[in-house]
């Protein structure tokens, strides 16, 4: 018979080249499936373990200390954004179901924003960031491998 190729319908191609457009701005999706379609979850892991991991690796090590660095300054910018938005609709309207929308609204502004600054004080945009934490997801793979 024919090609599969030629026998695809006009949206089975469409969608293809839609998956492989957005895969290529996405790599997040490939990197950590092996970590995510696992058949059983890896254990937690604590800060100490985090520790001993940037302690343990001089490549990524540093790389994903500036990364949780960055991720607390966000966390910090989300509370800013949220407390404040929140109260400011609070005062000028005296709506709970407004200022709860506000809360989240701004939550998700500081956040943004937040994410924003912590990027250009860290210069996260020089580091390799999904590359620190693919290694810190095997070292981790590893670790807990022995312990059972």
């Amino acid at each position: 018979m024919g090609d599969s190729s030629s026998t695809d319908s006009f949206l089975k191609k469409h969608w293809q080249g839609y998956k492989e457009f957005w895969a290529e701005r996405f790599p997040f999706t490939d990197v950590y499936s092996r970590f995510i379609s696992r058949q059983e979850s890896l254990p937690s892991w604590s800060e100490s373990d985090v520790n001993e991991f940037i302690a343990s690796d001089l490549v990524h090590g540093p790389t994903l200390k500036t990364a949780r660095e960055a991720a607390n300054t966000a966390l910090a910018g989300s509370a800013v954004g949220a407390i404040s938005t929140a109260g400011l609709a609070w005062k000028y309207s005296k709506s709970l179901h407004g200022a709860g929308l506000a809360f989240l609204g701004g939550g998700v502004f500081g956040w943004t924003f937040g994410q924003e600054i912590a990027n250009h004080w860290y210069q996260l945009y020089r580091l390799d960031t999904m590359a620190a934490q693919v290694k810190f997801m095997e070292w981790w793979e590893n670790k807990s491998q022995r312990r059972l």
